[in-house]
């Protein structure tokens, strides 16, 4: 059901209405299975997209050259370790967290993106474009360095991203169905030992006991979940909500919605309170750092915390992974001033 879930050849645009199964029922039938998925049927008004696929693409009627670098930025998407060593130094594809091709709903999809940008990001407190967002993810999820921009990687990954978003309305003014990965309900208590338990009965199985993950022949199966080769401490999904979110909504792999509330924060927390490289943004002192990031970002993370099982410091350390540098250069402020 995930499978042809993610991989329908289905395309298309509305706002969800009560008569929407007159109008749409392609759409109606892709909200059905989301529903019997465990996902929430979408809210009056909410916009409801159906990303196209590879396929429409080779069928539809844009410039071969288009179709081309479209094609690139769909290769570089899932397949990001392609650049290892260039711009990504873990063992991370950006499919690893945007999943089915980046067009998955409660998956953070990556159309918005597309529709929604430039615009105000309060993790950097200045407007950013699209270019600027792709490179946050290799900043800080890939723990890399992103391609420089309007370089051919770059312009590829974009026309991707624009591709997905196809026939929708730019700056949408009403809420996006399946955007990001939305966490339930926060439990009163938090336990890393009921997280640790349900890591290792749950997830384990792909993303190895100490969450290296699976790799085969070099390419990755499953990411690693901390530790040199995940995430830096700088990625979206270090926070504890996000973390929940993501679990809820999309783990174990093909069982979405399995898990209940308490075990996905559960679960997050633990997966939260384990070291994985720098934060990028690291001034060389892990509370100066937090107290410079707290508020827009890491209020939400175990960053600069000190870990109740063991006293340890959560990233009060210089390891940067595989990585030769703490700060790419596109990491930096912008203003009109």
């Amino acid at each position: 059901m995930i499978r042809t879930l993610i991989y329908a050849a289905l395309s298309g645009t509305l706002l969800f209405a009560a008569n929407a199964t007159a109008e749409d029922k392609t759409t109606q039938q892709y909200i059905d299975t989301l529903v019997e998925l465990g996902y929430p049927a979408p809210k009056e008004n909410e916009l409801v997209h159906i990303p196209p696929t590879m396929e429409d693409l080779e069928s539809g009627n844009l410039h071969p050259e288009l179709k081309r670098v479209i094609r690139r930025g769909h290769d570089l998407f899932t397949n990001t370790q392609q650049l290892r060593g260039e711009n990504v130094f873990n063992n991370m594809n950006c499919s690893s967290c945007h999943l089915g091709e980046g067009r998955m709903p409660f998956s953070a999809p990556i159309w918005p993106a597309a529709v929604t940008l430039p615009n105000f990001r309060g993790k950097n407190a200045h407007v950013n474009n699209l270019e600027e967002r792709i490179a946050g993810c290799f900043t800080y999820s890939m723990n890399g360095k992103p391609p420089e921009y309007g370089s051919d990687n770059m312009l590829a990954l974009s026309a991707y991203h624009q591709w997905l978003a196809k026939d929708v309305p730019v700056y949408p003014q009403q809420p996006i169905y399946g955007r990001g990965f939305p966490a339930p309900e926060r439990p009163e208590e938090l336990s890393y030992a009921r997280g640790k338990a349900g890591f290792q009965e749950k997830c384990s199985v792909c993303h190895g006991r100490d969450g290296e993950g699976l790799q085969v022949g070099g390419q990755t199966v499953f990411p690693a979940t901390w530790g040199d080769m995940s995430n830096n401490w700088g990625a979206g999904i270090v926070r504890v909500f996000t973390a929940a979110g993501f679990i809820k909504n999309n783990m174990p792999l093909g069982q979405p919605n399995s898990l209940d509330d308490q075990e996905a924060w559960d679960i997050a927390y633990y997966m939260s309170n384990q070291e994985r490289p720098q934060d990028p943004r690291y001034t060389g002192d892990v509370k100066e750092t937090l107290e410079q990031t707290r508020e827009p970002f890491h209020k939400h993370s175990m960053y600069g915390r000190t870990r109740e099982t063991d006293g340890h410091v959560l990233g009060d350390h210089n390891n940067l992974g595989e990585k030769p540098f703490l700060k790419p250069d596109t990491v930096r402020s912008r203003t009109f001033e």
